[in-house]
């Protein structure tokens, strides 16, 4: 394949993505409306009623933002990195921004546990942030640590923290909504009768709102993925050599991350959405030329169920797409 044609296969993969993210959102807002009119219709309940958990499920959000990177601080044991300690590592994170059309570079942060992992995240009240841990930076070449960051700068660039926040409010409130007629459906007031005929429907109204939050997650996760592909996306195009250090960097960490035990990893679960890899996906025992393994590894086959619930794409899947980009 030509250059010109790999160029205009990389910008017609970009836009099947871009188009796959508008889908999805457009989607997941216009059944979630359509689910909760025919329901507060079917019920007789005023819509202005549903304004109380409407306020709730968004103040929740918008707080948990807010505060997150806090949180997320005191966990991973995250601190600012002075220039005089990784001058060259500002550099990248300047550069890249440059070229993202940041105005401002996010803060570089280091997280100080041995996961290799680094992530993206902030609010209004802390800016921007760009993080990366001691394993990532003990396991990693420079250039490889380039194009990881390049991805989590793409994390910003695309707003993915405010995305993500947007679209998961959406599943919160059909629960929330489902969990109200579930409670009102077993303690509701009125005459036995009239509880056991309408209490029973908004039960079973409840029961099936509750479900369809959980189908809902499973856009969310999807989003999220999309989301991974197009951070993944930007890296390529902004750090040298973006695309092929980018595959070499997501392989080393799953290769260190076999290193480590479990136990350890589990500690940092909770917020490994913001990873760049998840950490549970693991390489264990592989000390060969880490091109061939990359190529193992696309070779790979994911079932469904290896990724409909993960926030993250499959490695095979991921490191294929890159190759678009190379």
């Amino acid at each position: 394949m030509s250059d010109r044609e790999s160029t205009a296969a990389a910008r017609l993969s970009l836009l099947k993505l871009r188009l796959s993210m508008i889908g999805v959102w457009a989607l997941v807002t216009a059944l979630a409306t359509l689910i909760l009119v025919a329901v507060l219709t079917a019920l007789g309940i005023p819509f202005f009623g549903l304004y109380g958990i409407l306020v709730f499920v968004v103040f929740f959000h918008v707080f948990q933002w807010l505060i997150g990177p806090y949180i997320i601080n005191a966990v991973y044991r995250v601190r600012e990195v002075g220039r005089e300690e990784y001058p060259w590592l500002h550099e990248v994170v300047e550069r890249l921004s440059r070229k993202s059309g940041m105005n401002k570079p996010p803060k570089l942060m280091i997280a100080e546990i041995d996961i290799p992992n680094a992530f993206a995240y902030g609010s209004p009240l802390t800016g921007n942030m760009v993080a990366v841990t001691r394993g990532l930076l003990r396991n990693l070449d420079q250039e490889e640590v380039e194009a990881v960051v390049g991805h989590e700068i793409g994390h910003l660039k695309h707003r993915d923290v405010i995305v993500m926040m947007m679209i998961s409010i959406i599943p919160a409130i059909i629960y929330y909504i489902g969990y109200t007629l579930y409670i009102s459906g077993w303690f509701g007031g009125g005459t036995s009768r009239e509880r056991g005929n309408g209490g029973a429907i908004a039960l079973l109204l409840g029961l099936g709102l509750m479900v369809l939050s959980f189908i809902f997650n499973l856009f969310v996760f999807y989003m999220s993925r999309l989301r991974e592909y197009y951070a993944d996306a930007h890296s390529s195009r902004v750090a040298s050599s973006g695309a092929r250090n980018l595959q070499r960097a997501l392989v080393r960490i799953m290769v260190a991350s076999g290193r480590i035990s479990r136990m350890i990893r589990e500690r940092y679960e909770q917020f490994k959405a913001f990873f760049i890899s998840d950490p549970e996906v693991e390489i264990k025992a592989y000390r060969g030329d880490i091109d061939k393994l990359i190529e193992e590894v696309k070779s790979q086959k994911p079932s469904i169920f290896e990724e409909i619930f993960s926030t993250h794409p499959h490695p095979s899947k991921r490191l294929r797409f890159l190759d678009q980009f190379i």
